[in-house]
């Protein structure tokens, strides 16, 4: 014990709680698009409840990861056809394939319910259910769980410094995801580019799955997105869409001057 409190460990800990937050990013934004799903009165308890148990999780997923890692990275099966498609799939690959998947999905449904004009009873959207959304936000932390968890085993081997690296960053979590769905309430224009991100993580998952999976394409070997490549790009959208909405704001204050310019002068 009077081992733990080393400078070394300290500096780990610090460097483990800043992975947390940089891998983070993608796994608070799903959280706060999820939880304005339910009823208004139950997405902070959602998220506080949601990220809470998550965070029990990621321990006891890093507890699991510690004993039997090669579980998660043997080879299930492989598979070769013609050429044409080819890889060999783990049980870590098949998780953020999955999760990849329903991100996408889930990204291009929230889109298109958006673009819906109509607004009568049939396209409304229905309230879901606190527990489904629970359940949801916890599997997809889990999925989110594994680059993270293996960063910091690549850092550290101390399980100690390494859990609470994970509560740390849950309480950071806890305190961001009330402020980051807060901002998207008063600023629905950025829940639209937040939905494009989310359709962004999901087809990095998916390329870090295909990468883990060693998948071949028509004899190309599918590489990841790196995480600074998502973070340029990320900040690419958010730029253009801040010039289109005060540019668009421009346009409409013009506009109504001079119309109102106009009515005057007749």
């Amino acid at each position: 014990m009077d081992g733990l409190f080393t400078i070394e460990n300290l500096f780990t800990l610090g460097m483990l709680v800043l992975l947390q937050a940089v891998l983070g990013f993608d796994n608070l934004l799903y959280i706060a698009l999820e939880s304005q799903r339910v009823e208004a009165s139950k997405q902070a308890k959602l998220r506080r409840l949601g990220i809470g148990l998550a965070v029990i999780l990621r321990v006891a997923l890093l507890f699991v990861l510690m004993k039997v890692i090669s579980l998660f990275q043997d080879v299930l099966f492989s598979i070769d056809y013609r050429g044409i498609f080819a890889g060999h799939f783990t049980l870590h690959s098949l998780i953020v394939f999955i999760g990849g998947i329903f991100i996408i999905y889930t990204a291009l449904k929230e889109i298109n319910h958006m673009l819906m004009l109509e607004e009568d009873e049939n396209s409304k959207r229905k309230p879901r259910s606190f527990t489904v959304s629970l359940i949801w936000i916890v599997i997809m932390n889990a999925v989110f769980s594994f680059d993270s968890i293996l960063s910091a085993m690549a850092l550290s081997d101390n399980f100690i410094v390494m859990a609470a690296a994970i509560i740390i960053g849950g309480i950071l979590m806890i305190w961001l995801s009330d402020h980051v769905t807060e901002f998207l309430k008063k600023n629905r224009m950025y829940e639209v580019v937040g939905l494009f991100i989310l359709l962004l993580v999901g087809v990095m998952l998916l390329s870090e799955g295909g990468h883990i999976s060693h998948l071949t394409l028509f004899g190309t070997e599918i590489t990841p997105m790196s995480k600074g490549t998502f973070y340029l790009v990320i900040t690419v959208i958010v730029v253009v869409e801040v010039v289109q909405s005060r540019y668009q704001k421009r346009l409409i204050a013009t506009k109504l001057y001079n119309d109102k310019t106009h009515i005057n002068q007749k």
